[in-house]
């Protein structure tokens, strides 16, 4: 059954929820008098659905469904999560926290985005204070792992696990903070850096886009994929962290930074800034920023996937756990129907496999048809541990044919379809489709080889039973069109 999250506050943290909710297969309720809300999070889930589903290399579930409503009270309905993203303010927040408690059931989970209130405030008056808490998050929510959760005593362990599940559930990372506090964990650091850099912009030290360069090509790549005390750590050298501290310690004595002094913002401070700023990135419009920005995102923590660290290390745990759902996983008995093309890859174009059109390169199909290669031997027991054995099928002869285009974001799946699995011999026909549109097909002959003395042999008997399964299931196939083509010299 389709589960149901209200998003109440359509702005851009809203719809940043709404976004990743719905692309993770909830059907989402969406409640704001804004006039404006339904274009806006339509703006907003279209930058999602191009950028977030790339990331991973599973496809996502079916998107649910998203519906707008006039009142709390009609987009609670039937929700089993609800996410206050209104604004920062005490008495708005009391005033729809009480409407959501009104119409939803005391089993209801009630979130709050809230980057500065504590759990504690946001419960006064409440009837059931246990099930509200913060759930904060950071832009692009869709694409962003993290979310700060902050409970209070009032609510019990099975409450915290019900919110952990979820979070989790829709590709994120529930940082449960251990104690309330203004601001939680990660605001206080920004509020930091924030507070010093308008003093080195007010005091002509540097420019905003100075200062955006000395975070984006120094220690913001290093925290991107360690954060702070493992970079402090990596950086006191082979004597580790008490070293760094002996080392560095004695600077915080320094008056370096102007944490505990604020500048007054007077008009010429905003003037200066609001001006530095648009020299540095006017030429774009915020919609263009943040396609750029999402870009950079998802080419970042897919590479930090591929060496299975930091954020990637979570993607890719996520991966993971959508594989089975989507039939990608498991030897051939997980297979349904043998005598069809067997589904051997299904997930989204990432944006970091197009090209200045934004289409799919050549490079990428190739990608695509090898890892539905990879996913066929795993079928016929040629997994890992028989490859750690001492056995692998090599491609000796590839052929590729372009039919159509794909973009980023489009969802693409390959099937395959076995011409011959015998002996030494794997010939491979798969097809690339989107949708019901064929986009590209891929064929591809292996030989089975002895890694240990890189010959070609015949493979165990195990992957020779389940070759000669898959023939005799798809020996009605017809030949496939396109087979057996070659490029034909000039005449």
């Amino acid at each position: 059954m389709t589960k149901t999250a209200c998003i109440i506050g359509g702005g851009v943290i809203g719809g940043g929820w709404a976004a990743r909710f719905l692309l993770n297969g909830w059907n989402v309720r969406v409640s704001d008098p804004d006039p404006e809300a339904e274009r806006k999070i339509g703006e907003v889930l279209g930058n999602a659905r191009r950028s977030l589903p790339g990331l991973s290399d599973a496809p996502l579930p079916d998107e649910g469904r998203l519906t707008f409503h006039g009142s709390v009270a009609e987009a609670v309905e039937g929700a089993s999560w609800v996410q206050e993203s209104v604004p920062e303010r005490l008495d708005i927040k009391h005033r729809v926290l009480a409407q959501i408690e009104a119409a939803a059931g005391p089993e209801v989970l009630i979130g709050s985005s809230t980057s500065g209130f504590k759990p504690s405030e946001l419960q006064e008056g409440a009837q059931v204070p246990g099930r509200i808490f913060v759930a904060h998050p950071f832009n692009p929510v869709y694409l962003l792992p993290l979310a700060e959760i902050v409970t209070t005593q009032a609510s019990d362990d099975a409450t915290r696990g019900r919110i952990g599940d979820i979070i989790r559930e829709i590709g994120m990372y529930p940082l449960q903070v251990r104690k309330e506090i203004d601001a939680h964990i990660a605001d206080r650091f920004l509020e930091a850096v924030w507070r010093e850099a308008l003093w080195l912009v007010k005091d002509g030290i540097a420019t905003t886009e100075e200062i955006d360069n000395a975070i984006r090509y120094g220690f913001g790549i290093r925290w991107a994929q360690m954060g702070l005390f493992e970079t402090y750590r990596v950086a006191g050298g082979e004597a580790g962290m008490k070293h760094f501290m002996a080392q560095f310690g004695p600077c915080l004595q320094w008056p370096w930074t102007r944490l505990t002094d604020v500048p007054d913002f007077t008009d010429e401070l905003v003037d200066l800034i609001a001006g530095q700023s648009d020299e540095q990135s006017g030429q774009y419009s915020i919609r263009e920023l943040e396609r750029i920005r999402d870009d950079n995102l998802v080419s970042m923590m897919r590479a930090l996937k591929a060496r299975d660290w930091g954020a990637g290390r979570l993607i890719k745990a996520h991966d993971e756990g959508l594989k089975p759902a989507a039939g990608l996983t498991g030897g051939i008995d997980a297979v349904g129907d043998l005598s069809q093309p067997i589904l051997t890859l299904a997930r989204a174009v990432p944006i970091d496999w197009t090209d200045y059109n934004g289409h799919m390169t050549e490079s990428r199909y190739l990608d695509a048809f090898a890892q539905s290669t990879d996913r066929f031997m795993e079928i016929i027991g040629c997994d890992s541990d028989y490859i750690a054995s001492g056995g692998s099928y090599f491609t000796a002869e590839t052929h590729i044919r372009h039919i159509d285009e794909a973009l980023a974001g489009d969802r693409i799946r390959v099937t395959t379809q076995m011409l011959l699995g015998a002996g030494k011999k794997l010939h491979l026909f798969h097809r690339m489709w989107k949708g019901e549109t064929l986009v590209a097909t891929g064929e591809h002959f292996l030989l089975h080889v002895s890694l240990e003395t890189r010959r070609p042999c015949a493979p165990s008997a195990d992957i020779e039973a389940a070759m000669a399964r898959i023939a005799a299931a798809q020996a009605s196939l017809p030949y496939p069109e396109g087979a057996g083509a070659a490029i034909r010299a000039p005449q």
